[in-house]
C-alpha cells in the first residue's frame, strides 16, 4: 500500500504538468483541460492528508470538490463553444485583444 508521501508527490506532479501545459500552450480546449490536471492534483493532495489525520471531512469536501469541478467543465466547454462561433478561433491570442 503506498504511503502519504507517494500521493503528495503524485498531486504535485499533477499539478506541475497542468501549470506547464497552461502556460505553454495558447489553445483555449488545452488551457482547460490543463486547469482540470491541476484540479486533480489538489484534490488527490486533500484525499492523502485527509487520510493523514484521519478525518473523513476531508474526503468529503474532496467529493465536494469533483462536483464543482465537473459543473466547471459544463460551463467552460459551453464558454469555449460560443467563443468558436463567435471567431472562428481557439487561440487565447486572438481573444486578449481589446476592443475601444
Amino acid at each position: 500500500m503506498p504511503g502519504i508521501s507517494e500521493y503528495i508527490i503524485l498531486g504535485a506532479i499533477l499539478f506541475a504538468l497542468g501549470l506547464v501545459g497552461f502556460l505553454s500552450r495558447r489553445n483555449l480546449i488545452v488551457m482547460f483541460l490543463s486547469t482540470e490536471v491541476m484540479f486533480q492534483g489538489v484534490i488527490i493532495n486533500v484525499v492523502a492528508f485527509s487520510r493523514l489525520h484521519r478525518a473523513v471531512e476531508g474526503q468529503a469536501f474532496a467529493l465536494f470538490l469533483l462536483v464543482i469541478a465537473a459543473v466547471e467543465a459544463g460551463l467552460a466547454l459551453g464558454l469555449i463553444v460560443l467563443l468558436h462561433r463567435r471567431k472562428g478561433t481557439l487561440d487565447a491570442e486572438e481573444w486578449s485583444v481589446m476592443r475601444g
